[in-house]
């Protein structure tokens, strides 16, 4: 789930206002694969923002001291091969950089995922102190409604004593007419005391809830300060996670460009036969152009999917004011308390599901810059966006390896940003979407049904 940041939500400002993400350019060189090296050392990749995110994780500096080498080129392998002491070197050079360019991607990822339970917990938190807060402050509203009430009765009798006669009304009542006997005496007598009792009892009902409502409007003023505590705690620890998904990504960024390669010469330099350099440097083009083709096969299969299973809505169908609907499909799971659909799932659910089937497009709801993207506890793979105004959006259980943007991003509205899946606490493949204002959360299907799309 974030009511989800630092002074009064600066999470939720755009990033542009609160300086914490890299401008378009620093985002597109920092992500482009022509900005790191294929010679170039990983720790330069992941720069002083991935080495503080890590060394919160446990992941030292000892594991980035392989990269401080360059990778080999097939220049490097080729003279070697007409060594056998040099072409031993580079093997063990080889299988060294390899080693630890996989241990370099299994502990980012760890850290990564790590510091996602950690945001996810404090978020989670977060958004239950909002819930305690709006929930006392409800019962100090009704108390004070009934106070009002109470006093306005005490005020209506009062007035009635006083207009019949004040303090003489209970002498009135007695001597009114004579008693014609005991019984009728011990009446009227029963009768003046009850008035009394009356009276007495409208005026300590209006103080009693006059006492509850400050009371209760002290215990909400003290929630809602724990709640902006827990506000800012939520931000933090996003951040943190944010830090480790962008080394995690860096590290598998750096990994997809060199490992097939490495892997390559490796091969080259243990092959026995007449096989030639030109050949591997062949087969390593052939595989990445094959890798190429598979992704887009597979995004070609995710948009037939987004079409095949467009019932109950379109994904990116327009609304008003540049607001669209983040994904196809029926709505699972609306907002509110509700049954755990499972042992992790949540029993309040802070937002709304959408079911278009596996890798189906999930697109931005608005405009705005992307300021989270990576794990987030039960959220599995998770993307915020902020849209300015203190308007943010969610989006949840992205399929592993489904992010099509990245933190620090600007995208359009209606832009597909991920695919569904079923990471994190989730019983099948969908979109969790939330909306958050000020940085909690609001319900989701009203938000958006008041920019005419239906969820």
């Amino acid at each position: 789930m974030n009511d989800k940041h630092l002074p009064q939500d600066a999470g939720l400002l755009a990033s542009d206002d609160c300086g914490c993400a890299p401008t378009s350019a620093e985002s597109r060189a920092f992500w482009s694969k022509d900005s790191v090296s294929r010679r170039g050392a990983l720790g330069l990749g992941l720069g002083a923002l991935g080495v503080v995110a890590l060394s919160a994780f446990g992941i030292g500096a000892t594991t980035s001291a392989a990269y401080a080498a360059t990778y080999p080129s097939w220049d490097d392998v080729q003279r070697a091969m007409s060594n056998q002491n040099a072409k031993a070197a580079e093997v063990t050079r080889i299988e060294g950089l390899i080693q630890s360019l996989t241990q370099k991607v299994a502990d980012t990822q760890a850290a990564a995922e790590a510091a996602g339970n950690e945001y996810y917990a404090a978020q989670q938190a977060y958004f239950d102190a909002i819930a305690a807060a709006e929930a006392l402050q409800a019962q100090a509203d009704a108390q004070a409604l009934a106070a009002d009430e109470a006093t306005r009765k005490a005020a209506q009798l009062a007035g009635q004593l006083y207009r019949n006669g004040g303090d003489d009304t209970a002498l009135q009542l007695f001597f009114s007419e004579s008693a014609d006997d005991a019984d009728d005496l011990l009446s009227r007598l029963g009768s003046m005391d009850k008035v009394y009792q009356y009276n007495q009892t409208m005026y300590d009902n209006a103080v009693a809830a006059r006492n509850s409502a400050q009371s209760l409007s002290d215990q909400a003023k003290v929630a809602r300060d724990e709640r902006d505590r827990l506000q800012q705690i939520a931000e933090q620890k996003m951040i943190a996670a944010q830090e480790a998904a962008a080394a995690a990504q860096a590290a598998l960024d750096e990994q997809t460009a060199n490992l097939a390669t490495m892997q390559a010469q490796l091969a080259a330099l243990k092959d026995q036969t007449a096989t030639t350099v030109a050949g591997y440097q062949e087969g390593v083009r052939v595989a990445e152009e094959e890798r190429k083709r598979r992704e887009a096969a597979e995004a070609a299969a995710a948009a037939a999917a987004a079409a095949a299973n467009g019932g109950g809505g379109a994904g990116g169908s327009q609304g008003s004011g540049g607001w669209v609907r983040p994904h196809g499909g029926h709505r699972s799971a609306g907002f509110g308390p509700r049954p755990r659909p499972c042992p992790a799932c949540s029993a309040y659910h802070y937002g709304v599901d959408l079911a278009n089937g596996c890798g189906a497009a999930i697109y931005a709801a608005q405009s705005g810059t992307v300021d989270y993207a990576g794990p987030n506890g039960n959220y599995g793979n998770y993307i915020r966006i902020q849209h300015g105004g203190g308007i943010a959006t969610g989006y949840a259980h992205i399929r592993n390896g489904g992010f099509a943007v990245r933190s620090g991003q600007w995208v359009n509205s209606g832009q597909v940003i991920a695919y569904a899946g079923n990471t994190g606490a989730s019983v099948g493949c969908h979109l969790h979407f939330e909306v958050y204002r000020n940085g909690g959360y609001v319900n989701p299907i009203a938000f958006l049904a008041d920019r005419g799309i239906s969820v």
